[in-house]
């Protein structure tokens, strides 16, 4: 049996050893300047593998040797409260989750933390794709005799009992659609015809609006065109718990909300699990929800079980006072404005009347303009000529009608953003930003978007959402009048997309540049926007975009669209959708105020 990590601990110590370049110049540096080693004891000593190891129980969390690690690859923790023993831990100085969300039939419950937090980790133990060690880590498979053991008398007891003994069947929706491109051969019809086992083939296709696609190859759909068809796939499975990770990612507003109310209806005859970072819809989506709070890549927590208002109010807030646990140094906050003001300043950028034809879709666009020092959100549905716009202004793309401002400089981050290279993001980022060892961007950039842990890795492997936060400090280091970025908030948990917002704000604040953002978050949008763009038409056939409208105004005629109304949350004054049909709904479509309205 391997070691196992005790209860009452009081400090957490975790290596990276993807990181540590032990062995490649740095010496054991922590070694040496460990104060414990100093006066003879073995607090960090050296493992087979030549990179360090860590002792929990001797460390004092003094974290000297966190802070001189040449590469940043220690993390100390010292804990303000009992964790007991873990759920499971990935090896000695590595990652581990305590605790567990809690199922609960005919119900959607959410999670909602940070990336790198645990919630795939508690995906995969409560499907059944992980075993959970208890803290013993070893050679050794984990056994489920002793997951049982572990749980017998408890609120889980049961749901293991029917894993592990019954049979119990899930159906899990990953996080990473892209993978089905590659996985899945033949056309869509064919993967959901194989994936049926509930006689619903025709009820999932309409439901998702999958009917164009039925007869296109797996392999060449796009990146929303496949997270529908994985959220079809897990819906055809005939499942006791359907777990869904991220099912918003690549889908437009309507696409979200038609998935939503897809993935609710599941919930009729089963649990389902959500894993999403847009607030709005998860707050949509679920009755309830488990925080998890902790630190990425070094520990997590799951919290109790909390109603989903109290839940997503507690993780803006920052501090959990059942755990009596303060998770975040500051609350998240929103203001609460009847109507968004703007920046008057000098126009910055303006536009004629713009026309774009590509193959069979055309675009048209309003003459307009944007200020100086304002962010304008850009909104519609996917195939409506957003991206098209936007590149016209960045000049990827050359209107057949009008012309765009040639004297004005732009910074541009697309949409797809792609990192193949083995040099590692400070040789990029300091070859592409001159300001790059200024304050003024460490400060304004490198600290929101949490650039430091990032510098001494490869590009080529980072994940979806460290590649974001390369490809935004690329776009923001530049010094240039217009910033035009088209998703960022994709792949990024919600600490990230807010922090992303103060970056944006005051990169836009102090260089009294405009910025063009496009985005699918509604709260994300809610949060960074003065004023907004509004895309409309038929998707793929024609587009109309107008504006930039003040927010309620831009606002309204979204929503009006959508057939959604929004009202603000009387304690975190966050935007929330009112149930359709509700008294609260009805009351404000009958006023016009579809947004904004307390």
């Amino acid at each position: 049996m391997g070691s196992i990590i005790p209860q009452g601990r009081v400090r957490i110590a975790v290596l990276d050893k993807a990181v540590c370049i032990n062995g490649q110049g740095c010496d054991l540096l922590c070694q040496r300047v460990c104060p414990v080693n100093k006066v003879g004891k073995d607090c960090i000593t050296v493992g087979s593998d030549n990179k360090p190891v860590i002792s929990e129980e001797l460390c004092i969390g003094c974290k000297i040797c966190e802070h001189k690690c040449p590469v940043k690859c220690i993390s100390i923790v010292n804990l303000s409260m009992d964790l007991g023993r873990p759920l499971h831990s990935f090896g000695e100085n590595s990652f581990r989750l305590h605790r567990l969300p809690v199922p609960k039939q005919g119900q959607v419950v959410g999670l909602i933390g940070r990336n790198g937090i645990g919630k795939s980790t508690a995906f995969k133990v409560l499907s059944n794709h992980l075993v959970p060690n208890l803290g013993a880590f070893s050679n050794e498979a984990p056994a489920r005799e002793a997951v049982l053991s572990a749980f017998k008398g408890k609120e889980l007891y049961p749901w293991f009992f029917l894993l592990y003994n019954k049979g119990l069947k899930t159906a899990f929706k990953p996080q990473q659609v892209d993978v089905l491109g590659r996985a899945l051969k033949g056309s869509v019809q064919d993967v959901l015809r194989k994936a049926d086992e509930t006689n619903r083939f025709d009820a999932v296709v309409k439901a998702l609006h999958l009917e164009a696609l039925l007869e296109r190859e797996v392999s060449h759909l796009s990146g929303g065109e496949l997270q529908k068809l994985a959220i079809g796939i897990a819906g055809l499975r005939k499942a006791g718990v359907y777990f869904f990770d991220e099912p918003s990612s690549y889908l437009d507003i309507r696409e979200r909300l038609r998935s939503a109310t897809f993935i609710r209806s599941l919930a009729r005859d089963a649990a389902v699990f959500v894993v999403e970072h847009d607030l709005i819809l998860l707050d949509y989506l679920s009755e309830y929800v488990h925080l998890l709070y902790g630190k990425p890549s070094v520990f997590g927590v799951v919290s109790q079980v909390k109603g989903v208002r109290e839940g997503l109010n507690t993780y803006l807030e920052g501090y959990s006072r059942e755990e009596n646990y303060r998770f975040r140094a500051f609350p998240i906050e929103f203001e609460v404005r009847d109507a968004r003001t703007y920046a008057q300043g000098v126009k910055k950028v303006e536009w004629p009347g713009l026309f774009k034809r590509l193959d069979s879709f055309s675009l048209e666009v309003e003459p307009n303009g944007l200020n100086a020092g304002e962010v304008v959100g850009v909104v519609g549905p996917n195939g409506i000529g957003k991206t098209t716009f936007v590149k016209m202004l960045a000049g990827v793309l050359t209107p057949d009608k009008g012309t765009v401002p040639a004297h004005v400089s732009v910074a541009y981050k697309p949409q797809y953003v792609e990192g193949h290279s083995p040099e590692s993001v400070e040789s990029v980022l300091r070859s592409k930003i001159p300001g790059f060892d200024s304050k003024e961007f460490h400060n304004g950039i490198g600290i929101p978007l949490e650039l430091n842990a990032l510098l001494d890795r490869p590009l080529n492997v980072l994940s979806g959402g460290e590649l974001q936060r390369v490809a935004l400090a690329l776009c923001l280091g530049l010094e240039a009048e217009l910033y035009v970025l088209d998703e960022p908030s994709a792949h990024l948990d919600v600490e990230q997309r807010l922090a992303v917002v103060k970056a944006l704000r005051g990169v836009a604040d102090q260089r009294k540049a405009s910025m063009l953002v496009v985005d699918h978050d509604l709260l994300f949008l809610d949060y960074a926007a003065d004023r907004l763009m509004v895309f409309s038409g038929e998707p793929a056939v024609q587009g109309k975009g107008v504006g930039p409208l003040p927010m309620e105004e831009g606002m309204n005629v979204l929503l009006k669209e959508l057939g959604i109304t929004l009202r603000r949350d009387s304690s975190s004054h966050r935007p929330r959708i009112n149930k359709p049909g509700s008294q609260k709904d009805e009351e404000q479509k009958a006023s016009g105020h579809y947004y904004y309205t307390n």
